[in-house]
């Protein structure tokens, strides 16, 4: 089959202003699809069009500033993105943000805890739930959620964040299966290890992965996925959360 067959026309993706959500508005665009990008910031907006996506500044490329934890900013984008695209046939939600990082649990505060879940997990719901009007009225629809490993496995001073992936892991399962069978939407997230993304190097307090003792993704790598689940030569796969760790979750603790 070839694996341009069916692609992916008119695209949304939150968090698209850098990192993986930018990465993977590069590879749709590549393809040849219409692409609307969502970002908090104005200025991370402003920096993707007029530099990574300025090449694409040919009718193709929209940007619209909404909060995904924002329901009325992100109902008014996905209308707004329906006028400028002529439909959406594809979501990726790629909007993430890590929280207080290093903390104990007994310094995690509530606060903080809670805008996790609103941008990480909340902000999906809105995206799922203000695209699927759009999303029904196409043949071929899907979804991706960019989840992480942390979904999976956990390490100290994350519990936010680990909290809110695993989140995804279900909520990605109950999309899955209630939109297909009422709409046709298949629903998928993948769910990486460390990306070398600014919010990694900031998380991690690095400047760069390079000398990094462990394997790293590229925003490139994971966005190469999205573009596959988007398609219908994945039209079987469905409620997927598929890791992209380098096999570290597939090993066992046996000392072996």
């Amino acid at each position: 089959m070839n694996p341009s067959q069916n692609k992916p026309q008119r695209v949304v993706i939150t968090g698209g202003a850098s990192g993986i959500g930018l990465a993977t508005a590069q590879a749709f665009l590549d393809e040849g699809a219409r692409v609307g990008i969502i970002s908090r910031s104005p200025q991370s907006l402003d920096k993707a069009l007029h530099g990574p996506l300025s090449q694409y500044q040919d009718g193709r490329c929209h940007g619209i500033v909404a909060d995904v934890a924002d329901e009325a900013a992100m109902a008014n984008a996905f209308k707004e993105f329906d006028t400028l695209l002529q439909g959406i046939d594809t979501v990726v939600a790629s909007a993430g943000i890590e929280g207080e990082m290093g903390n104990a649990v007994q310094d995690v505060t509530s606060k903080d805890f809670l805008r996790v879940l609103e941008v990480n997990v909340l902000g999906v719901f809105h995206a799922v739930k203000h695209a699927l009007p759009f999303l029904a009225e196409q043949q071929h629809a899907s979804i991706t959620i960019i989840g992480s490993d942390s979904g999976f496995v956990a390490v100290p001073g994350m519990l936010a964040y680990n909290a809110s992936k695993g989140a995804l892991v279900q909520l990605t399962r109950a999309l899955s299966f209630e939109l297909f069978e009422a709409h046709g939407i298949r629903v998928n997230s993948v769910c990486p290890s460390i990306v070398d993304t600014p919010m990694a190097r900031r998380g991690l307090g690095v400047e760069s992965f390079d000398d990094a003792e462990f394997p790293v993704n590229t925003p490139s790598d994971i966005a190469g996925t999205v573009l596959f689940l988007s398609g219908e030569g994945s039209r079987a796969i469905n409620g997927a959360n598929i890791l992209s760790d380098f096999g570290y979750s597939a090993r066992s603790s046996f000392p072996a």
